[in-house]
């Protein structure tokens, strides 16, 4: 008789099957006990990730072992806090073996989740500091180096700043220098803040996959890991050096 992938699986992690009855005897009479646990069938549920999915994140060493009771593994909520940090580092393009790597340093406490975590909004930022910056009419004119007549106007339409008051907000101030560079050296203002968005958008593509690399590299060993364990605060010295690269 042939051996399923299932049961493979489950002789890696452990865990055997077991009846409607056999869960039941071992699950704690009130359902509000927190010892109650999940079985696999409803970790799965819960997550939204297969059962035979699950077990092979046991087989690699990047979910923990669940609870025997008898012949009933139970799962608890820790379990599933840490497929969606699994989850969450695939999304970063980490491969299982780098995961389990840093997911045993975090447990060890040699790596710092909330620094690692945090690095998602760092990641799908804009590596140049660029920040929404608020200007009265005068100011707006002195930063865009210009002041042809109907210049504000066409700055609103395009979206380029937009107008709360007496004030004017300005969404992305590179992205005005840039365009009104463009157009001092000719090009109309639609053209040169069309092209501009473009440029940002795939540099922020390339900027996070540049990032991506980084954190994967990292974990191989091939990048010395901060002393004070801050991985943010490399990213801010990194920024700069990946600025120049885009001059090359």
């Amino acid at each position: 008789m042939s051996t399923t992938y299932e049961e493979v699986l489950s002789a890696v992690t452990g865990e055997g099957y077991a009846s409607e009855a056999d869960v039941a005897r071992q699950r704690p009479q009130n359902p509000e006990d927190e010892a109650a646990g999940y079985t696999i069938d409803e970790l799965a549920s819960a997550s939204q990730i297969p059962s035979r999915t699950i077990r092979f994140y046991q087989s690699k060493g990047v979910l923990q072992p669940p609870e025997k009771r008898g012949r009933v593994a139970f799962y608890a909520d820790e379990h599933l806090e840490r497929l969606e940090l699994i989850g969450k580092l695939q999304d970063r393009g980490l491969q299982i073996s780098a995961i389990r790597t840093l997911l045993k340093r975090i447990d060890a406490g040699e790596v710092d989740l909330g620094s690692w975590l945090g690095l998602e909004a760092q990641l799908s930022a804009s590596w140049a500091e660029d920040q929404p910056r608020t200007l009265t009419k005068d100011e707006l004119l002195r930063f865009a180096g210009a002041d042809r007549t109907g210049l504000i106007g066409d700055l609103l339409r395009l979206d380029v700043v937009a107008r709360t008051g007496d004030v004017y907000l300005v969404r992305s101030p590179a992205l005005l220098q840039i365009a009104m560079r463009l157009e001092a050296a000719g090009v109309d203002l639609d053209t040169a803040v069309g092209s501009s968005n473009i440029l940002r958008k795939h540099l922020g593509r390339a900027a996070k996959e540049a990032a991506t690399l980084f954190l994967a590299q990292a974990e191989k060993g091939h990048v010395q890991t901060p002393e004070d364990g801050d991985w943010r605060r490399l990213f801010d010295e990194l920024r700069p050096t990946a600025i120049d690269a885009v001059r090359v």
